[in-house]
């Protein structure tokens, strides 16, 4: 893929993410809907990844571990379908969704910086990687 290529699938793959999240279907949107999965976000347990996958933030239970791949396995199945219609890599549209998640997440909520380390989502914009969509 050229320079051009690659920024017009960075493009589509932003707006084919962005048309699924207006529709009230984006990937990470499915697992807030499980009240262990908001137990454990609420409390930092578990972050959005750089990778568009949900990470465990210090110490893993086997139920917190569970719940995790859980959700991982779901939204693979997602970006695979969706990476495939936008004409994209599963890990091309997997950043671009973590992107997206890391956006989104509240004051308070774990993510995952450019650097790997765990940050608390403050009042200000969350730490960027530099391969997001603008």
């Amino acid at each position: 893929m050229n320079f051009v290529t690659k920024r017009w699938a960075k493009g589509a793959i932003a707006a084919t993410l962005a048309a699924t999240a207006l529709g009230g279907v984006a990937a990470p949107a499915f697992a807030q809907r499980d009240p262990a999965y908001d137990a454990a976000r609420s409390s930092g347990k578990v972050g959005e990844k750089m990778d568009g996958y949900l990470g465990i933030v210090g110490p893993a239970t086997a139920e917190l571990q569970r719940l995790v791949n859980d959700i991982n396995i779901k939204r693979r199945a997602v970006y695979a379908e969706k990476a495939q219609a936008a004409n994209a890599t599963l890990e091309e549209y997997a950043l671009t969704a973590g992107c997206i998640a890391i956006a989104r997440t509240s004051p308070g909520e774990k993510y995952q910086a450019p650097d790997g380390s765990w940050q608390t989502r403050t009042t200000a914009p969350p730490q960027r990687d530099s391969r997001c969509p603008a």
